[in-house]
């Protein structure tokens, strides 16, 4: 692994080669360099909500004004077979902050264990989460 890949942000969520990447959440504020960097990693573009079949993992982004956090957990659960997935809200600060308080109650709401958080972009963090193997 070289130095760039351990510390570029799209490497440390540990997408790999071949991975169909459910991204949910999209609007104008992303980080597109993220985006263009995970897609870099997967060898194709990251597919969108209305794709009708089981991803390998979900990118999550969401902020405090997009609705029910643990509703939209529950539908990026339903999309995977058996991966992960990564949330990322808005740093501290931002609008549409969310507390780390309510991403815990969300995700131990839903049944996801929450591995790590990490700073994935200038304004984003991720929280990875995993679905117990089914």
């Amino acid at each position: 692994m070289t130095t760039e890949e351990r510390t570029s942000p799209a490497a440390r969520l540990g997408y790999q080669p071949g991975q169909v990447v459910q991204e949910i959440g999209y609007d104008d504020d992303v980080d597109q360099e993220l985006r263009e960097a995970i897609e870099e990693i997967i060898g194709q573009d990251l597919v969108d909500e209305e794709y009708d079949d089981v991803a390998d993992a979900v990118l999550l982004w969401f902020r405090a004004d997009d609705g029910d956090l643990t509703d939209a957990l529950v539908n990026a659960v339903a999309m995977l077979e058996d991966g992960d997935i990564w949330l990322l809200t808005p740093k501290t600060g931002r609008d549409g902050y969310i507390e780390p308080s309510q991403i815990s109650e969300a995700s131990q709401t839903v049944g996801l264990s929450q591995i790590k958080a990490i700073n994935v972009a200038e304004h984003w963090t991720g929280t990875r989460m995993v679905a117990p193997k089914r």
